[in-house]
């Protein structure tokens, strides 16, 4: 599946030049705080047999952990060609490629349309769209169960870090941008279409959030 727009293929480029560093960070440090709190929140949760969407799914550990501890099957979507070669690497060393399918394109793109899955993740993705209701009413619909996400914090320093790092990516002629969107809009978005808070963590720039549906 193709990317339809500029900034969805400026952001493609960007995270496939940071893939491989990625894959190393990982190797060295293993999670992020923030991603540790989201694992632990799921294993909270029943997730036996489950199948899986991860929407920015990088280098592919998140759901590729949860294959692991007993769900059934992970489709991995993202924008960066890179990031899912390595991705499909570490499933080949890990002995699950026959769990998962990776598909490079932009979720947003009206004609993509994958199967429903019981777990819907975006880890770091929302900042990444700038159309947030769009991409968050979209995965929504593809979730039966859970739905999980960790997205900035709405905080000085986070706006003022994304606006660095939007003013140099404007020096480099990248259409890509990150964007701080409104929590509390977020939350509304979502309880709003039928699911409820179930656990919410934090770090000093990322929230966690884990949502069921009721």
């Amino acid at each position: 599946m193709s990317v339809c727009c500029g900034h969805a293929q400026s952001a493609g480029r960007f995270f496939s030049f940071f893939a491989k560093r990625y894959r190393k960070r990982f190797d060295k440090k293993g999670f992020e705080p923030a991603q540790r709190l989201l694992l632990a929140g799921l294993d909270r949760i029943d997730l036996t047999d489950a199948t899986v969407l991860e929407i920015g799914s990088g280098v592919g550990h998140l759901h590729q952990t949860l294959l692991e501890r007993g769900a059934e099957s992970a489709v991995g979507v993202d924008l960066a060609p890179k990031m899912l070669a390595e991705a499909q690497t570490w499933a080949d060393e890990r002995g699950l490629s026959e769990r998962v399918e990776y598909i490079e394109g932009d979720f947003m793109t009206p004609d993509f349309d994958p199967v429903s899955s019981d777990l819907c993740l975006l880890d770091k993705v929302v900042c990444c769209y700038p159309d947030a209701r769009g991409l968050i009413g979209k995965s929504l619909s593809k979730t039966k169960r859970v739905y999980a996400l960790i997205y900035p914090r709405d905080r000085w320093f986070m706006r003022a870090g994304f606006a660095t790092v939007s003013f140099g990516l404007w020096l480099l002629r990248s259409e890509f941008r990150p964007y701080v969107h409104d929590p509390q809009q977020i939350e509304r978005w979502i309880t709003d279409s039928g699911f409820a808070k179930q656990r919410e963590d934090r770090t000093v720039a990322w929230l966690v959030q884990i949502y069921v549906k009721q």
